[in-house]
């Protein structure tokens, strides 16, 4: 190169996934036929009035142009009407819903909207790396909160406020957990939302998963009185939609966090493809039925998956929730990821080290859910 990297890229390295996928794709070229349990990029297609829509709309040479930034106010209606029916959260579809190019690309605005150079952001660990990597790349100040399967994956808040919380402008949660799948409860996030008032903290609350394996009544952080003077809530059609590769995000919450949020989007994109904005609002419209049979299938997977480590002698939490499964290595195995390595160029089986998602996620593995019945059989009969 004749120029020099940006300095912001010292503190960052290529998402996990980048690497890990070429080596495996290395690996089936070479014949291996590597079973991976590791993204949780759904397998199974979006309902077929989603595709349909999007194959109508696609064919009207009106629709191939620029979108407003704000995403179509039929599509905030839409949202708005998932959100009540879902979570019984009303919405304003003018000011309190701002479509997203995904959740991800979510993480980004956010932060650039509310973290100046220094900021400190709470972080959990384990926790999804994008909110590390982008706290990183714009000189925020991370400071990790533990989580651990002794508090049931929850924040010690009583331990978090015993540090140093000065200049601490943003904290990051994600019920249902990922990586563990633990669930979320009001309680819970009502005390999370007395912490964000007593400290002036804003909670990003990332929601993609509460449809997914959920026996209980999916919720909402801004279910709970006071919570959208201090919480706004990021969602996602990509994984209870399946969705992923159509990047359709939201967050919710109250207008001038969206209005701030909206500045710093409208700078990056350029709107939501109009297709795809048409189909997501069939996606919303899903029956409970297709909802079920798409849980069903996930159930099936993950009662497989329980079978792989149990074969392999790990422990894990049979009520967990979303697209993973999260277990625990025995004793007998001394370093972790250097077992994932074995399963891979031994087995030909990937199954994520939990350690990407931080220390507490050391002795961990997590398989995404996302591999058919068959397939998953296949491992079992790897081993």
């Amino acid at each position: 190169m004749i120029i020099p990297l940006a300095n912001r890229l010292k503190q960052v390295e290529d998402y996990y996934f980048v690497k890990k996928l070429e080596e495996i794709k290395k690996l089936n070229d070479a014949g291996k036929d590597i079973i991976s349990f590791g993204i949780g990029s759904p397998d199974m297609a979006p309902s077929q009035n989603t595709v349909q829509a999007l194959v109508d709309s696609a064919r009207n040479s009106k629709n191939h142009g620029y979108q407003p930034y704000r995403g179509l106010p039929e599509l905030r209606q839409g949202i708005a009407d998932f959100y009540e029916d879902t979570y019984k959260v009303k919405l304003n579809p003018a000011n309190q819903i701002l479509p997203l190019l995904g959740s991800k690309e979510g993480i980004l605005h956010i932060s650039m909207a509310f973290l100046n150079p220094g900021d400190k952001v709470l972080v959990p660990d384990p926790g999804y790396p994008t909110y590390t990597s982008v706290s990183n790349l714009l000189s925020a100040e991370i400071v990790t909160y533990d989580l651990t399967e002794e508090t049931g994956w929850y924040p010690d808040l009583a331990k978090i406020e015993k540090q140093d919380l000065t200049g601490v402008r943003m904290m990051w949660i994600n019920y249902p957990h990922m990586p563990t799948g633990a669930k979320a409860n009001l309680e819970r996030f009502a005390e999370l939302i007395a912490f964000a008032k007593k400290h002036q903290i804003l909670l990003c609350h990332d929601n993609p998963y509460s449809l997914v394996l959920n026996d209980d009544e999916p919720i909402s952080i801004l279910s709970v009185p006071g919570a959208f003077e201090v919480a706004i809530e990021l969602n996602s059609l990509s994984k209870s939609f399946n969705m992923a590769g159509w990047r359709v995000g939201m967050v919710v919450g109250r207008e001038d966090y969206l209005g701030a949020i909206l500045r710093v989007k409208s700078n990056i994109d350029s709107g939501m493809f109009l297709p795809v904005q048409l189909a997501s609002i069939e996606a919303l419209k899903n029956e409970e039925e297709w909802h079920d049979a798409r849980n069903q299938e996930y159930f099936e997977r993950r009662q497989l998956i329980f079978q792989f480590f149990d074969k392999l002698g790990f422990t894990y939490d049979k009520q967990q929730m979303g697209l993973f499964v999260w277990a625990k290595a025995p004793d007998t195995i001394k370093d972790v990821p250097a077992y994932a390595d074995f399963l891979l160029y031994d087995k030909n089986i990937f199954v994520t080290p939990g350690i990407i998602f931080g220390k507490n996620g050391g002795r961990y593995l997590r398989a995404s859910l996302c591999v058919s019945q068959a397939r998953a059989k296949m491992a079992l009969e790897r081993l």
